[in-house]
């Protein structure tokens, strides 16, 4: 005989706490249940022989006695009749009902009709129709759908049982367009139980479902088991008659309801241990198992649910939850992305609360060692590590690398002063770590300083390589100098000398550029070795000496305005980016000691080209010599005979 045994088995966590709490409150008070605690009559007969009793109505309760809500839960005007009648009451209402409760009263005060998937006369839906002001459509099929007119807003909820395959049903049968908001409320351990169960059936020759046939969940287990096995049996307990109506070369697979106690499948396993000394093992296997507080454990992830918490199975005979704000110490991290369900994670035991059943979980504590390891190994070995800026404190940024919370002060941001840092909180950056100590206290440091400045020595080298004298480049004036601008690139600065920024007369630079200014410019001349390239502003094609061999022949009479006196002549603006200049010798026909005695700064004059050097961009003029052409050009004029 191969006897195959679910873990799943059992008492789920609501049920357990509801009936461990009933049974350590035994004599402290006079205690009645509102029903069954659970649907056992093991359980149920034994609770009466101590004083325990179920009631239907808060009539048959004496006075100053304790009202058990049990883990079905009730409607909100049970607990008002409660406090009208003045009982103290205990609530054992599983977590997962609870929920469900809020789901309906929240989704009902915003005006939405409630749909609940379950059986109508359960218990734990009775108690849910009541935070809908009982006016719940009740469905336990897909066919039923088509009598709601869901031309109105719903939400819907299932009952924590149910069977999971039909709801699926039922959910893939609601019209897309049709405003419905679906609640997967169904326990987790009860589609953990289910799963198994079926899988199991699928092997099995034999399957044994242990519990009571007045309970839900145990006749759901039977149901779906008899799909796929044949020889599928529910009994409330296993006996040596019944066993030996089986052959002894057979696959025996065994499962129990949420609300059989573990002394049941206790009792079944004594009695099978003589035939079956694996399926003992088996049970001492699962009792090994201890939960306690501080202990870092391996678990499979069940479920996560919209609000990111993480429902994990513990061993297959606990469940915990981890909540979002342990998953992660960042934030922005969505669990949903991160595991799915039956993937194996190691969790931190933060507490066991037996009063609520329920085993809170950390994943980032178990997380915090193992990234503290590698950041040491990062330091290390100076690897790069990236991290995400989360915010912005005295002195720096914190940033979240590999979970642990990291400070990189003000100066290792980058290579240059940064006025704000807030435009990098949310950037994902890649940093070296710098300081990494766990004693007295843990430290981590990083910096981006080293890697900012080798980057840009990196880039700054790809730069140089790919530009070229006489090339066109566009750049933003990065700073404003007496002698000219300076441009960036692209990680390097280049220099505008005031001279070429204009071909006219430049007399300051911010006349013609501002800081921020975008603007193309032809590379004069790279110096790699120094790190500097010269630059122009000038546009090439508008050079006016392009056309100054013609315009400036010698002997050519041209006009100009005096702009600069010097102490040998005056220099004459022919153009914008021309100039000539009239020897103080060619200023007039008589002796002039300064220029300033006969020009001035302004000045419109007429001169003759004296010499014209293309070479070096030089023009000489003489005034003396264009009035003499003039002179002699009117007296010509004069003696010319007239024509009569």
């Amino acid at each position: 005989m191969e006897v195959m045994l679910a873990k799943t088995a059992g008492f789920c966590p609501g049920v357990k706490r509801a009936v461990e709490t009933v049974y350590r409150d035994i004599g402290k008070t006079k205690m009645y249940t509102y029903g069954p605690i659970i649907h056992n009559r093991i359980v149920t007969d034994d609770l009466e022989k101590k004083g325990v009793f179920a009631i239907d109505s808060l009539d048959e309760a004496e006075k100053g006695s304790t009202i058990v809500i049990r883990s079905h839960g009730v409607p909100p005007e049970v607990y008002d009749e409660i406090k009208e009648k003045g009982f103290e009451y205990v609530d054992l209402t599983c977590p997962y009902v609870k929920k469900i409760h809020n789901i309906v009263r929240e989704n009902y005060l915003e005006g939405r009709k409630i749909i609940i998937v379950g059986n109508p006369s359960h218990p734990e839906v009775k108690g849910i129709n009541g935070y809908s002001g009982n006016t719940a459509v009740i469905i336990e099929e897909k066919d039923a759908l088509k009598d709601i007119d869901l031309n109105e807003k719903y939400s819907l909820v299932v009952q924590t049982t149910f069977n999971t395959a039909v709801f699926e049903e039922i959910k893939e049968s609601i019209p897309p367009e049709a405003d419905v908001r679906v609640f997967n409320t169904i326990c987790s351990a009860t589609s953990a139980r289910q799963s198994e169960a079926v899988e199991i059936a699928k092997q099995a020759d034999i399957m044994i479902v242990l519990g009571d046939k007045n309970s839900s969940n145990t006749q759901k287990l039977y149901n779906m088991s008899k799909k796929f096995c044949e020889n599928t049996f529910l009994f409330e307990k296993i006996c040596i008659k019944q066993l030996k109506c089986f052959k002894k070369n057979v696959r025996i697979g065994i499962t129990a309801g949420a609300s059989t106690p573990p002394g049941i499948i206790e009792e079944a396993i004594k009695t099978m241990s003589d035939e079956n000394k694996t399926f003992e093992e088996m049970l001492n296997a699962n009792d090994n198992f201890s939960l306690r507080s501080g202990r870092v454990v391996k678990g499979t992830v069940i479920s996560v649910n919209d609000k990111g918490e993480v429902f994990v199975n513990l061993d297959f005979k606990y469940e915990g939850i981890i909540a979002r704000s342990e998953f992660s110490d960042d934030a922005d991290v969505n669990p949903a992305d991160v595991v799915k369900p039956g993937d194996e994670i190691d969790v931190y035991i933060k507490r066991v609360n037996d009063n609520e059943g329920v085993v809170e979980l950390s994943k980032k504590y178990c997380d915090k060692s193992k990234n503290f390891e590698a950041l040491q190994e990062a330091f290390e070995n100076n690897t790069v590590v990236t991290g995400k800026v989360k915010n912005v404190v005295k002195g720096g940024l914190i940033v979240n690398i590999m979970g642990e919370r990291v400070f990189v002060p003000s100066s290792q941001v980058s290579n240059r002063f940064v006025g704000d840092l807030n435009k990098f909180v949310g950037e994902e950056l890649d940093f070296n770590i710098i300081e990494c100590t766990d004693k007295p206290k843990r430290r981590i440091v990083a910096g981006r300083r080293a890697l900012v400045e080798k980057q840009i020595e990196e880039r700054k080298q790809q730069l140089f390589e790919s530009l070229e004298v006489g090339s066109r480049v566009e750049g933003t004036v990065s700073r404003i100098v007496e002698f000219g601008a300076f441009v960036d690139l692209g990680d390097v600065d280049g220099l505008i000398h005031i001279s070429e920024m204009s071909w006219g007369r430049v007399k300051k630079v911010s006349d013609i550029l501002s800081r921020g200014d975008k603007v193309v410019v032809t590379i004069l001349d790279i110096n790699k070795e120094k790190g500097k390239i010269s630059l122009s502003l000038k546009d090439i094609n508008a050079n006016p000496w392009n056309t100054a061999a013609e315009k400036y022949a010698v002997g050519n009479i041209v006009t100009g305005k005096v702009v600069r006196m010097v102490s040998f002549g005056a220099f004459v603006e022919l153009e914008e980016g021309i100039d000539g200049l009239v020897h103080i010798s060619q200023i007039a026909f008589k002796h002039v000691e300064k220029p300033e005695d006969e020009l001035s700064i302004g000045q419109e004059i007429t001169a003759k080209v004296n010499e014209l050097d293309l070479e070096n961009k030089k023009i000489s003029l003489s005034i003396k010599a264009a009035a003499d052409k003039n002179a002699k050009a009117e007296e010509a004029a004069e003696e010319a005979p007239v024509e009569e």
